[in-house]
Parts: structure tokens; sequence; C-alpha cells
């Protein structure tokens, strides 16, 4: 039985945190990663050229040339081997090599006899996954070869946090609008796959533009950054929490019942509470809120769970517009 699996790193947990940070698993293919696999391919003659992301069980294709399945098991996979070191990792022939002798990729299709990986570092240190050339004949690869595929690998990367930069939101750190709809897409597909139902909470901060012209737009954004950061302190790890546009912010949390959203809401206005009471800030920091729920497989777009929820916050909000002004303390 085939019990060479890549060793895990030592740090594995911060290496899954930065990887699904990226936000990048279990997106729709994209021209910027296959033009390079294209390249790849071509530029070395070789029958498969991949970019893996290596999950806690199983490695990912974000861009593949040369195979018709998008994932692997883990513990099967050449690059689990490749992200435990710096540089390229070059396997000339797999048949000679003690690790991946009896390994099923290479016994079975696609038969790999040849391959070399260069792992994808991310600017914290650990690697994420690699962009690694395939072949079914034993091969050489020269040092001009690898320094090639690790200019290509580069470039991955680089792509790779450009989509993290594009869907973080520069003056809070959590999700913008873009990243919340690739998580919650995803998010929704497994509630439907797996029964769960979804909760959607849309946030908006009350009397924000006053706070701005009261106090000036510097203070704005720190009332901006507060406020995404006592989200995160509510919330769990597991729910999406999102500045979604301006002064609003939305929450989708799964395997939600009403008693639960209840009591999270109730633990978060306890935390604004707090906040009011001790900032020592000139204001108090006040929102509406609209909340909506989707059952598992419901006929509900998530651009439809959006207007819903929307259309609740505002009849709350409705409810705050007898204050005109903002709460100052």
């Amino acid at each position: 039985m085939f019990n060479a699996a890549g060793p895990i790193p030592d740090n594995e947990y911060t290496r899954l945190e930065t990887l699904r940070g990226l936000n990048v698993l279990d997106t729709i293919a994209e021209e910027r990663f296959d033009r390079i696999t294209r390249l790849a391919k071509r530029l070395f003659s070789v029958s498969i050229s991949v970019v893996s992301l290596i999950d806690s069980e199983r490695q990912w294709f974000k861009s593949v040339q040369g195979l018709d399945i998008c994932e692997t098991r883990r513990d099967i996979s050449f690059c689990g081997h490749a992200i435990n070191q710096q540089h390229v990792l070059v396997v000339p022939d797999a048949l000679k090599d003690e690790r991946f002798a009896d390994n099923p990729l290479v016994l079975a299709a696609p038969n790999i006899r040849f391959y070399a990986g260069y792992p994808l570092t991310m600017p914290n240190g650990v690697r994420v996954g690699t962009l690694c050339i395939i072949d079914d004949k034993p091969r050489s690869f020269s040092k001009d070869d690898e320094a090639a595929l690790e200019d290509l690998g580069k470039i991955v990367a680089e792509e790779l946090l450009s989509i993290q930069q594009n869907t973080l939101d520069a003056l809070t750190g959590i999700s913008n609008r873009r990243g919340f709809e690739l998580l919650a897409h995803k998010a929704i597909a497994y509630g439907d796959r797996l029964g769960f139902e979804t909760c959607l909470i849309f946030f908006d901060l009350d009397y924000f533009k006053a706070i701005n012209d009261q106090f000036g737009h510097e203070e704005g954004d720190t009332a901006l950054k507060t406020f995404a950061g006592l989200l995160i302190d509510s919330f769990r790890e597991s729910d999406i929490i999102a500045r979604f546009a301006g002064d609003e912010f939305v929450v989708m949390l799964s395997q939600s019942d009403e008693v639960s959203v209840n009591s999270v809401l109730q633990r978060f206005q306890q935390c604004i509470n707090q906040h009011n009471l001790q900032s020592g800030k000139p204001y108090h920091l006040r929102y509406s809120k609209g909340v909506a729920h989707r059952q598992a497989r419901q006929s509900l777009s998530l651009n439809d769970y959006l207007v819903k929820v929307d259309k609740a916050m505002f009849v709350d909000k409705e409810k705050h517009h007898q204050r005109t002004q903002i709460d100052v303390k």
C-alpha cells in the first residue's frame, strides 16, 4: 500500500489559514492562470502543467492543462512534498524514487514519470501550493530550466496575492463586496449540498455622514474600523464578515436558526454598548440591521437574498428616523 505522503509542515495551521485567506479555493478558472500553465506546458514540452493548491486533505487545481480532473487526494500528491522545500522539487524518474515508485499516479493514469514543482511562497514565508509540470517519460531538468519554472511560479504567486488584495477591504482588513460574494456563493452551495440553512445580516451605520462632518474623515475611518472589529469579536470565525460598501456591512452565518441568530445579535449589541461606554469618543456607534434566512436548496439567488435583507434593514432604519442628529455623548 502506498504510504509515502509528504510530511505535514510545522507551520501547517498558519499555512492553511494563509491559503484560505486568499479566497481562491473552488473558484472558477481564470485566464491569467491558464495562460501561465499553457506557457509552461509548451515551454518545457510536457504533457501536463498545473497550478496546485494544497488544502488539508486534497490538492486542488486552480489551473490545469493535460488533465480532466480538478483535484486529487493530498496523500498521493507530489506537490505535498514540494511545499516542504524552498526551491524547485525535481523528480527525474518517479519509478526510481522510493517516495513515489508505488504512487497510484505513477502506477496508473496519468502515469507520472517526470515531475518538477516550484513551491508558491507567500509574503509570510508559507508555501500554499506549486506551479508544477509533469510528463509520462523520464527526463532531466537543468538549472536553467529550474530558473525558468521559478520565474513562472513567482508570477503565479503574485497573481494569487492580487486576488486576495482584490477581495479584502483595505481600510478594515475584512472581505470587500467581491470577497463576500465569492465566499457566500461557496457557503450557499455547501449548505444546499448538506441541507444547512444560512442567515444573512445587513448592518448600516447610522449617522455616519454626521461623524465625518462633525469630527472629520479620519474619525469616520476609525468608526468603520472599530465597527468591523466588533463584528469580528462577536461572530464566529466560520461566519463571513464583509464591508459591503461605504458604511454598510454584511455577515453570513451557516447552520443558523432563529434562536442562535438572536443570541449572537444580542452579544453584538452588548459589545457595541460596552464600546460606547468605554471608548471616550464624543459620539456613540449606532446601526440599523436587517435579517433574512435562506433554507437549504431554496430557490433564492445570492442577489435576491441581498435584496431581501436590504429591504429588512431599511424597515429597521425607518424606526430610527425620529432622531435626525448624531447621538453625541
